[in-house]
């Protein structure tokens, strides 16, 4: 029995990654669910980057690095994989209880803390991204410039104005 193996260029993987719309440096799934991009070059978009900062502020902790789990919580790497936006919003927001077989995990309902909210399309585009294996582990070497519309949003979201 052979093994097939499967070689993709760049140019090729960025267009099987290409977002079906974007608005204001944002992505999107053919869905309308945030998405990322990452150019041929391997720049991610501003959403990628911000998503690993504030990934690696609020959720490490309990998530450990790169979203690939710890002793204490789930690895997201794998949750994400089959998770649609709607349904980790929810999660986030709400939090979630798992009672059973000797163990209690529970994820705290974040839904009022704007560290987090504020910024959760960025922090579920970045885990997307390390699902799809489409950006490596630790901080991403290049990233597209902080976009206008996404410090409105920014300064918008945490009462700035």
């Amino acid at each position: 029995m052979g093994v097939l193996f499967c070689i993709v260029s760049a140019t090729a993987l960025a267009d099987i990654q290409k977002p079906a719309s974007s608005k204001d440096g944002k992505y999107f799934s053919a869905n309308g669910d945030p998405t990322y991009y990452i150019s041929p070059d391997g720049t991610v978009d501003w959403d990628t980057f911000s998503g690993f900062i504030r990934y690696n502020s609020e959720c490490l902790r309990c998530h450990g690095p790169d979203g690939m789990g710890s002793s204490y919580a789930p690895a997201l790497l794998n949750s994400i994989k089959t998770m649609d936006y709607d349904t980790f919003l929810a999660t986030v927001a709400q939090g979630k209880q798992d009672l059973g077989a000797g163990q209690e995990k529970v994820m705290p309902s974040l839904g009022l803390n704007k560290n987090v909210m504020c910024y959760i399309d960025d922090i579920f585009v970045y885990l997307k991204a390390r699902s799809d294996d489409a950006v490596p582990r630790n901080r991403p070497e290049k990233h597209a410039e902080k976009p206008k519309s996404w410090k409105d949003a920014e300064d918008s979201c945490m009462g700035s104005n």
